[in-house]
């Protein structure tokens, strides 16, 4: 890609919820990436959630606000080529950076990341609300890769959210009353129009906030996954109170309403 998003492209995220992006991230923003990666492992930031699984095989490094405490992630959440993406999706005349999140799946982790949508887990609201999931290694079905739900971001159905397997660093959820419990997607695909794709590093899954996604464990016993994802703003978003939603990435200084932009919801890019 050279930076631009085709009208196919756009389309396509509009109508199904998600799309993948070939080689958005250079060589270059890769390797600071990697590095801010490996930083994390070795000296996990505040908010880490991580577990071993129970066969002992494998582990499962998360982590998100990475961009906060580490230079390098801030730089490329800011300056990185997501953000000017995320505005053509968008159509809007800014884009705030909401939070980044980091996904390790090391080889032979089989746990699987349950079927979820994310904006019930969020204190905000809007349409313009969009993640980007970075590749930095070579996935497949078989090593993780993200599978989506074709066309559920329309749903309109806000499901409850629950913890993420035995992970440290989250605690339960409140339960809201608007929200219904995800039903056994899993038992039932054949039921769901599932649609997923190959990533090489430097790809890129583009996804609506609404989209009812998941993955499986990593099989593979030779490959790590590792997956870092940036989640974007535009106009339409604001601050959302409403029970339910985490703990970390809320703010005092907020009222339900109230836009975005702050030190914790940075503005990050600006139509010219």
């Amino acid at each position: 890609m050279n930076g631009e998003i085709t009208a196919e492209q756009k389309a396509s995220c509009a109508a199904d919820g998600a799309v993948v992006l070939r080689n958005v991230i250079s060589e270059e923003w890769l390797s600071v990436v990697e590095a801010g990666i490996e930083r994390d492992i070795q000296n996990p930031g505040p908010y880490f959630h991580g577990y071993v699984p129970d066969n002992g095989i494998g582990k499962f490094h998360g982590n998100i606000r990475l961009w906060e405490t580490d230079p390098e992630m801030g730089r490329f959440c800011k300056e990185g080529p997501l953000a000017a993406l995320a505005a053509q999706f968008f159509d809007s005349s800014k884009v705030s950076l909401f939070y980044d999140q980091l996904f390790v799946k090391e080889a032979g982790t089989e746990n699987r990341t349950r079927w979820h949508n994310d904006l019930p887990y969020w204190p905000i609201r809007g349409q313009q609300i969009m993640s980007f999931w970075v590749a930095l290694d070579e996935v497949t079905i078989e090593s993780g890769g993200l599978e989506f739900i074709k066309g559920s971001h329309l749903w309109d159905i806000w499901y409850q959210p629950e913890t993420f397997g035995k992970t440290s660093g989250h605690g339960e959820y409140e339960r809201n009353p608007d929200y219904v419990d995800i039903p056994d997607i899993e038992a039932k695909k054949e039921d769901y129009d599932i649609i997923s794709w190959d990533l090489m590093p430097g790809d890129v899954y583009a996804f609506h906030a609404m989209t009812v996604h998941g993955s499986g464990g990593n099989l593979r016993p030779d490959v790590r996954r590792r997956g870092y994802t940036v989640r974007y703003c535009g106009d339409d978003a604001v601050y959302d109170s409403r029970k339910g939603t985490q703990s970390h990435l809320r703010s005092d200084l907020h009222e339900d309403g109230d836009q975005l932009d702050s030190l914790q919801y940075p503005l990050v890019w600006t139509k010219r």
